[in-house]
């Protein structure tokens, strides 16, 4: 039997990120968005166990788009959630610590790791993620972009911070300056928590 996933619980509330998101748009990207890639991932899952079990591999091939669509848009929202906090709660205390070792090495300051990540991001055609990832061959951190749902292990790097930057995270309440979202999520990152996955995929 398939593995059945489950919607994960926000830690706080939907209204608690305001005014730099709308509790409209967390309802509708956490309730419904995030719960969508869930239920379409499980009948992907079940669809697959079915097939392998009566030997089907053409059957198995097919659910497998599926299963990396909506098990990336499953893996990347359950650590975008945990990646922010509300402000005065932890969001956008700036890094600390180990974490502000290696964004200095790596960018020079935590402010000149944000101008990279905007630069880099902000222009992202179409749907998709931008990450702060760290690479275990190098040792040292990258900014990287996703396509779509495409998890930061399809790069062979371990997601540290990734922002949504698909129109559902934004457009009801910045329509399409992506870039107006990007300069004020860094008000709600919830840098703690990016530094313990640093510590962690560091060791």
């Amino acid at each position: 039997m398939a593995t059945e996933y489950k919607l994960p619980d926000l830690p706080y509330d939907y209204s608690a990120l305001e005014p730099v998101i709308s509790a409209e748009i967390m309802q509708l990207h956490h309730a419904k968005h995030h719960q969508g890639y869930v239920t379409n991932l499980n009948k992907a899952l079940q669809q697959y166990a079915e097939a392998e079990a009566k030997g089907n591999l053409q059957a198995m091939i097919a659910s497998q788009q599926a299963i990396k669509f909506n098990g990336g848009g499953h893996v990347n929202h359950s650590i975008f959630w945990t990646n922010l906090a509300p402000m005065g709660k932890g969001g956008g205390e700036l890094p600390k610590g180990p974490l502000l070792q290696a964004l200095t090495a790596s960018f020079g300051s935590p402010d000149s790791f944000m101008e990279s990540f905007n630069a880099k991001v902000g222009p992202l055609q179409g749907s998709g993620w931008g990450w702060l990832g760290y690479c275990k061959e190098k040792k040292s951190l990258c900014v990287a972009q996703c396509q779509n749902q495409d998890p930061l292990s399809t790069q062979k790097l371990i997601p540290l911070l990734g922002i949504d930057v698909w129109e559902h995270a934004y457009y009801l309440q910045y329509k399409n300056v992506r870039p107006d979202y990007l300069k004020n999520i860094w008000k709600v990152v919830n840098w703690k928590n990016v530094e313990e996955r640093y510590i962690e995929a560091s060791k």
